[in-house]
């Protein structure tokens, strides 16, 4: 084992570089996933049957098919239409496509808000009735109730199950590392690897990065759970 090499300067900055982008990619991907979920869980829910449906064929699709497909589809499918080729020098958005970060995070962004749609529908779904009468004798409109009493509601109820959809999502980042030209942290070990045939110690290390990040995260989500559904706890007599 030579683990000296690890502690290298220039090998601690390129696993440093890998985290930068590994947690650029995690939290821009569950920002814009979480705006899109909410989006897709309230179509869920909505008496249009054909927003119910279109939303419905999306997260049975994404849910259906791995991340690493879609993200290949996205990053090389695309490129390859002749007419996203004409416009993707100078016609926004698509020159953004010639981006492995931007297509990496559309693909990651769309994958969880597939699954967290269907998370917070379920929640909005199992919402007490007491609830809901509650805020109908409070004069509220059902777009008002929503608004301010069921989504909030079912947001909190969801943390517990969201908080392993994040941890899932930091280890699909791992994903990136498929792509060319991106350099996340798996992708820092697989050339510490190539470049000093390497392999327990560069995969080890990158495992030990992920570690602590996932133990952080679980320990942020612990204290939201705290926060968010104390009136959830057991009561103590």
């Amino acid at each position: 084992m030579k683990w000296e090499v690890i502690f290298r300067p220039e090998t601690l900055a390129m696993y440093g570089e890998g985290l930068v982008t590994t947690l650029g990619l995690l939290l821009s991907s569950l920002l814009i996933g979480g705006i899109l979920a909410v989006v897709f869980a309230l179509a869920l829910v909505s008496r249009v049957a054909m927003l119910r449906w279109v939303v419905g064929a999306y997260t049975y699709v994404i849910r259906g098919t791995p991340l690493l497909i879609q993200l290949y589809l996205i990053y090389y499918g695309i490129a390859q239409l002749e007419w996203v080729q004409e416009r993707w020098n100078t016609v926004w958005p698509w020159t953004y496509f010639k981006d492995p970060f931007f297509c990496a995070l559309l693909a990651f962004s769309l994958n969880t808000a597939g699954y967290t749609a269907e998370m917070i529908a379920g929640a909005i779904r199992e919402t007490s009735a007491g609830e809901i009468e509650a805020a109908q004798a409070m004069g509220m409109s059902s777009s008002k109730a929503m608004r301010r009493i069921v989504l909030p509601s079912a947001l909190r109820r969801t943390l517990p199950a969201y908080s392993n959809e994040v941890v899932m999502m930091l280890h699909s980042t791992s994903v990136a590392s498929a792509v060319p030209a991106m350099l996340d942290v798996t992708a820092a070990a697989s050339r510490i690897y190539s470049d000093f045939y390497l392999p327990f110690e560069a995969y080890i290390a990158a495992a030990a990065i992920y570690l602590v990040i996932t133990f952080s995260l679980v320990g942020l989500f612990r204290l939201a759970e705290r926060r968010f559904l104390a009136h959830l706890a057991p009561r103590a007599h």
